[in-house]
């Protein structure tokens, strides 16, 4: 009997060749099977056969998504494969959004079964956790050990088209999909016994789990602009010529604090946007259009503000992680309070 065709995409850190100053590698098949893919051929049993890794750096695909997803599925279909394995990209966020967007176009493009691994808050998971099964990893590559477990668990049933189980007893994050079974006892019973583990502050699952929404209260309306002092922040990704801080096009992992004094306006010599999730030709014309500048040097000399802070923050917000974004504010916040600032205005794109 044929052994199942595997394909396996990974980009340029576990391919052994490079970390962030590799991140731009164009698509390319490895020569010979990476250390992870041949751990992957090696879990998944005598069934299968991992017969390519395809490797891609995780800027070059944030950066042209569109032509290396092309570039990828035709590596991959070039194969034959029978069954597709992306990742496990872990808590990397351009990594997983890459991952995610190769699995689904398999999927759809290529209907050919695929599998990956996230860690729940990589923003790939939540943008293609609907789409397709990603095995719950944990947050850094430190537990390989159990994200290859869970791939080599639920993979053959992916790939053979096997009856799947729920999240929890197959080790895959939850898709929001809803499936009717027969349960042993009526609705009503199952409902009082979980009342009654909960009035005894025993342990329960409940069966519809409510979504936990974050609540940002509103601050304090300022009495007097006049007398206030003014920061700019964005997650527009405006950054200063060049990008010193490197920060990244999609699923940042750093903001950036910059000085401008003496600047009165952003132009395309002093300034130009990090973001990968527009087009950025107006912004790296005229950086104002995302962070106004301009418009507050103007409010400061006339007297609508006290004054503007001569320090402006910049993350970019295409695909970022959840708990980076809180991270960032988090620290921005406490250092503007230091700096005395009262208010900020907080641009998008």
């Amino acid at each position: 009997m044929d052994k199942i065709r595997v394909v396996h995409y990974i980009n340029q850190f576990f391919a052994g060749i490079g970390g962030e100053e590799k991140a731009d590698t164009k698509p390319f098949i490895a020569e010979q099977l990476p250390p992870i893919s041949a751990q992957l051929d090696s879990k998944l049993g005598d069934e299968f056969e991992v017969v390519r890794t395809v490797v891609c750096g995780d800027s070059y695909f944030g950066e042209n998504m569109e032509a290396a997803q092309k570039e990828v599925l035709d590596m991959i279909k070039e194969a034959n494969p029978d069954f597709v394995v992306t990742g496990p990209a872990f808590n990397a966020g351009r990594y997983g959004v890459a991952a995610g967007t190769v699995a689904k176009a398999v999927k759809d493009e290529l209907n050919i079964p695929v599998l990956t691994g996230m860690y729940p808050e990589n923003p790939g998971a939540d943008m293609y956790k609907k789409d397709v099964y990603i095995v719950e990893t944990k947050n850094s590559a430190a537990g390989m050990r159990d994200a290859m477990k869970k791939i080599s668990k639920l993979g053959p049933k992916v790939a053979k088209g096997e009856e799947i189980g729920s999240p929890k007893e197959e080790g895959y994050i939850e898709r929001g999909v809803r499936v009717n079974f027969f349960a042993d006892k009526i609705g009503s019973q199952r409902a009082v016994e979980m009342l009654i583990k909960k009035i005894n502050g025993e342990e329960f699952e409940t069966e519809y789990p409510m979504p936990a929404f974050d609540r940002v209260e509103p601050g304090k309306a300022i009495k007097d602009l006049s007398k206030a002092r003014i920061a700019l922040v964005t997650s527009g990704g405006t950054v200063p010529k060049g990008n010193p801080d490197h920060i990244e096009s999609s699923s940042a992992t750093k903001y950036g604090a910059y000085d401008f004094h003496g600047i009165d306006d952003l132009t395309s010599e002093n300034s130009e946007t990090a973001h990968g999730g527009y087009d950025p030709v107006y912004a790296n014309e005229d950086g104002d259009r995302v962070t106004p500048i301009d418009v507050m040097r103007e409010f400061e000399r006339e007297g609508v503000i006290g004054s503007l802070h001569e320090t402006y923050y910049t993350t970019v917000g295409n695909g970022t992680a959840v708990a980076n974004a809180d991270a960032f504010g988090t620290e921005i916040g406490e250092r503007l309070l230091a700096d005395n600032v009262d208010a900020v205005v907080l641009t998008s794109t």
